[in-house]
């Protein structure tokens, strides 16, 4: 999250942020008590940080963000409906706005090695939950479609066979400092989680 908060921080306070799918709004209150013009929206929650809404069909006028998060939220989005998603942020972004998503990458190196010896993915969470989660070339070719350009992705969590669900999940507090001292080894390629900043074309 440090990094997304970095990405923001370069905009300035002077850009409006939307949250999309935001949940309870503890990232737009962050920034909102930073000084930024920041909006939330969430299909199952309302606050008076938080609109009521889908990122299927936003309550929002045409070109009025110059960012948009969408935090962990993609994969819980029906394959059908994840064009629409980005059709809809494109929609509500300003020329040449940002686009800041965390996707899970079900390629990650441990769910490559589990498919090839046991013929079973190892995904991020359940099917039931993660319903729209896909590889990330899948997943850079459906924000491209989108009429996005890619700045960059950064991939977080290298999934690493047995170290990492038999040992740091096993005892992530213990473990941390493997975890941290894997991390700049996780090219998106084969990491759990990546990072996309991406602009309106």
């Amino acid at each position: 999250m440090t990094f997304v908060k970095n990405v923001i921080g370069s905009l300035g306070k002077e850009c409006t942020i939307l949250d999309a799918g935001c949940g309870e709004g503890v990232l737009v209150e962050h920034f909102l008590n930073q000084g930024y013009d920041i909006k939330g929206l969430d299909l199952n929650y309302e606050s008076q940080y938080v609109h009521r809404g889908s990122v299927l069909n936003m309550p929002f006028e045409d070109n009025l963000f110059d960012a948009v998060l969408l935090l962990d939220v993609f994969e819980h989005i029906a394959y059908s409906d994840q064009p629409i998603a980005l059709s809809e942020i494109y929609r509500v972004l300003k020329s040449n706005g940002c686009l800041v998503a965390t996707i899970p990458n079900l390629a990650h190196l441990n769910s490559r090695f589990k498919m090839f010896f046991t013929g079973e993915l190892d995904r991020t969470d359940i099917e039931e939950n993660h319903i729209g989660e896909r590889p990330l070339k899948e997943n850079i070719t459906l924000i491209k479609q989108a009429g996005f350009l890619i700045d960059q992705i950064k991939g977080i969590t290298l999934t690493v066979p047995f170290i990492y669900r038999q040992v740091i999940c096993r005892r992530p507090a213990w473990f941390r400092w493997l975890h941290d001292l894997m991390e700049p080894l996780a090219i998106p390629s084969l990491s759990m989680i990546n990072i996309f900043v991406c602009r309106k074309h």
